[in-house]
């Protein structure tokens, strides 16, 4: 048995799969409710990371003080994003799964930062080391650029 039918959750999509994740705009304030798909995402795994922690950030922009889980959640059906991982069936995460928890707790910052895993802003190191060095440019240091990273 290969290791993609073992594993199917785990595809990448340098396998001739790319992973999208589609966001949807649940106050019906158009026509077409999609806002926007976001591609390019390393594999399966992260795509639903990625659709998990928008969901549970969008909520919690509808979460107001002392409102009950009930009333979060209407607030979220009516006004909140959903995402969803575009093409994977049954392995794609799914709001209806964690819905009720997400309403009824509250998330952690890290729960919810979609950004610091959104795949428009992974970079590869080979876009921060830049063009090859040439040797007859060693004494101009004005095109010279210090890469810091944490």
């Amino acid at each position: 048995m290969s290791d993609e039918a073992e594993n199917p959750g785990t595809e990448t999509a340098g396998q001739g799969q790319s992973w999208s994740v589609r966001i949807i705009d649940l106050s019906g304030a158009s026509e077409d409710d999609t806002v926007e798909v976001v591609k390019d995402f390393i594999d399966l795994m992260h795509a639903n990371a990625y659709a998990r922690a928008y969901v549970r950030d969008s909520i919690e922009r509808c979460r107001v003080s002392g409102a009950t889980s009930r009333e979060v959640l209407e607030s979220w059906m009516a006004f909140g994003e959903n995402a969803e991982v575009v093409d994977a069936g049954d392995d794609g995460w799914k709001s209806s799964t964690e819905l009720d928890d997400f309403v009824a707790n509250r998330a952690t910052p890290m729960e919810r930062d979609w950004r610091a895993i959104d795949p428009r802003r992974l970079v590869d190191d080979d876009e921060i080391a830049g063009p090859p060095d040439d040797d007859e440019d060693d004494e101009d240091d004005e095109n010279t650029h210090e890469v810091i990273r944490h």
